[in-house]
């Protein structure tokens, strides 16, 4: 769990100041320099391009966890309304926002979000948006269930039997207890949306060249594996040892969480 977390805040510092951890220029071309192996001048070796990969993975942290946080952060507010909606707003308004939840679920997330990108162009910003639209149906569920479970708890009942209103019901109790597993869901869900992420760069469907990302750095890298293995394996380390850090860290805290009855503020 310590190493996790460690791994995470090193990887949060590469994304918000990657000037640290790597001085060299990502996008700076040395065609001379192409496809070296890793050496001392240059620890990844180099692309194509002659760029440095050390310098392009450490840049790289900040448009994937862009998406990956960011996409979750969508999903997290969308959830959240349409949640509290069909928990709170009656039997046919709570029919008809689950029935379409349903049918989005039905549909593959990155299935979804390739609909979604293909309608709005390729970005980071149009990825970001297309992960997190086609990951709000399973928020929506959550907070549902959730919601329902609370409004049926005793001291939810004490509090309006005691007169309090419905704003300050949902304020003071219902939303605040739900979002305790909700943001463990969201930590989780962040590694889930860096894959989804990647894998839209790696088609070709996120940032624009020659920004650094390690889905699209993946894709380059394969064309060249035979020559340069590293063009492409440390862009997937990057990837594979983000996600598994994050879901490590996520899933400690699922564990401390587990069992954690809710409490009533009055």
């Amino acid at each position: 769990m310590a190493v996790s977390a460690l791994l995470v805040a090193l990887i949060a510092l590469a994304a918000l100041w990657p000037g640290l951890l790597a001085r060299a220029d990502p996008n700076a071309a040395e065609p001379v320099d192409a496809l070296l192996g890793p050496s001392g001048a240059h620890w990844f070796g180099t692309d194509q391009l002659g760029r440095d990969v050390y310098s392009r993975v450490v840049h790289g942290a900040r448009v994937s966890l862009f998406i990956g946080v960011g996409a979750t952060g969508i999903a997290l507010l969308l959830g959240c309304l349409i949640g509290m909606l069909a928990a709170t707003c009656g039997r046919l308004v709570d029919e008809i926002l689950m029935r379409i939840t349903d049918v989005l679920l039905s549909f593959p997330g990155l299935l979804l979000a390739l609909l979604v990108v293909a309608m709005l162009g390729p970005s980071s910003t149009n990825a970001t948006i297309a992960i997190g639209l086609s990951s709000a149906p399973g928020f929506a569920r959550l907070v549902r269930g959730e919601a329902l479970a609370i409004r049926e708890a005793g001291y939810v009942r004490t509090a309006v039997t005691f007169g309090a209103g419905r704003a300050r019901v949902y304020l003071r109790h219902l939303l605040p207890n739900a979002l305790t597993p909700l943001l463990v869901l969201a930590l989780l869900s962040v590694g889930a949306a860096i894959i989804a992420g990647s894998s839209l760069s790696y088609l070709g469907l996120g940032p624009r060249v020659p920004t650094a990302e390690w889905g699209s750095m993946l894709a380059q890298g394969k064309d060249f594996l035979t020559i340069s293995w590293a063009m492409a394996v440390f862009p997937g380390l990057a990837i594979t040892v983000t996600v598994i850090a994050i879901n490590i860290v996520g899933r400690d805290l699922q564990r401390r969480f587990e069992g954690r009855h809710p409490v009533g503020r009055f």
